[in-house]
């Protein structure tokens, strides 16, 4: 079943490292939230006919800087709108320095139903080098609170390979998620993103470069310490006990449609991809006058049809990222010919041991996902 995806472009403070769209301005959030309710009205259709969304997911930015009384709004906008399944999962991304007792036990009273949550480090000497609003004191407390005020759906954010982040540290932050029984970890690992402060201090020698040698080293470390602890590592980046997969997400990897709302997102509905443009002033105003919205293309946002070898490259770079891999039946439905090179291309990474082969399907071996974006690569359909 689809998924609605509502990108909040706020935030407290820039952290270092982000490449998102977000504003750290929040005298456009009542204009630009009463867009989004229009642009809900408007793209009631995305879907080609009536569905029941399985997921809505609030991201961002930050989007605990909603009140509860403005998620109520949209999610009234939204049951008006779509369907929406009983057992939906209903993420909101949250920073700890927002999940105060008393915000949690306002949102027990809306339909969100997971937290994910921006922890990042337990360090505040990491925390400080991100550029992070919260401490770990604050990680500590909101996890506590949340998971006394029935939270059981906690997913929780580290990050990986920072030049600050001490082997001993990130072995620290893993066993903390652990010990608290989080039943979900989404753990990144630090990239140096174009336009973003770090970038700039890297370049300016303010900050050392990743090390790959270290981030691949605690990369290791996380798989074999969350394997030990029963979790599965489903998506590369991606741990969950109990198939407590997120659903949202999952749906991503699995080539699902979903339908995005908000300055910065993009929605999918198999044939093309649609993204709205990254600038809330513009979205805002375009949206505060109705009109349809096929008549907002190019000024609010633009998409791209997708072609054969468009959809063979997203199964490719999607499915090999998960534990349920590349099924060559589903890339002979694409085309005889994608199914003939794929066979030829992934011969080398079989030898290599990079790839693993069961019954046609096609995962990433251990050592494979250290090079995940290269086999990715290397087995793209290249038109020429």
């Amino acid at each position: 079943m689809p998924g609605l995806y509502l990108h909040i472009p706020f935030c407290r403070q820039a952290c270092h490292y982000c490449n998102f769209h977000f504003s750290t301005s929040l005298k456009l959030k009542k204009p630009l939230l009463a867009a989004m309710e229009k642009e809900l009205q408007g793209r009631q259709d995305f879907f080609g006919g009536p569905v029941v969304l399985d997921s809505i997911y609030f991201g961002g930015g930050t989007p605990s800087l909603l009140s509860a009384g403005e998620l109520e709004r949209l999610f009234e906008r939204i049951n008006a709108a779509f369907a929406v399944a009983d057992d939906a999962e209903i993420t909101l991304e949250a920073n700890p320095d927002d999940l105060t007792d008393e915000y949690l036990r306002a949102l027990r009273n809306t339909p969100v139903n997971r937290l994910s949550i921006g922890i990042q480090s337990f360090a505040d000497e990491d925390l400080q080098w991100m550029n992070r609003a919260h401490h770990a004191g604050e990680s500590r407390r909101c996890i506590e609170s949340a998971l006394a005020l029935g939270f059981d759906q906690l997913t929780c954010d580290l990050i990986y390979g920072a030049p600050i982040t001490s082997d001993e540290q990130w072995a620290a932050n893993i066993q903390t998620l652990l010990d608290y029984g989080i039943p979900h970890l989404s753990c990144y690992c630090l990239t140096v993103e174009p336009k973003t402060a770090l970038s700039h201090f890297v370049k300016t020698g303010k900050s050392p470069a990743v090390e790959e040698e270290k981030a691949t080293r605690q990369f290791l470390y996380l798989m074999d310490a969350l394997e030990t602890a029963g979790y599965e590592q489903y998506e590369i980046s991606n741990f969950a006990k109990n198939g407590l997969y997120a659903k949202h997400n999952t749906s991503y990897w699995l080539g699902e449609p979903y339908l995005g709302l908000g300055p910065g997102a993009h929605s999918y509905n198999g044939q093309n991809r649609q993204w709205n443009l990254p600038n809330n002033p513009v979205y805002v105003k375009h949206l505060e006058t109705p009109a349809p919205w096929e008549s907002l293309r190019g000024l609010v946002w633009d998409e791209e049809i997708l072609g054969a070898a468009d959809r063979y490259n997203e199964y490719v770079m999607t499915g090999l990222r998960t534990q349920w891999g590349c099924r060559l039946e589903q890339i002979e439905r694409m085309g005889a010919h994608f199914a003939g090179y794929f066979r030829q291309q992934v011969q080398a990474f079989l030898h290599q041991g990079l790839v693993r082969a069961d019954n046609d399907v096609f995962t990433l071996s251990r050592s494979g996902k250290l090079l995940a974006d290269f086999v990715s690569a290397e087995l793209f359909w290249v038109e020429g």
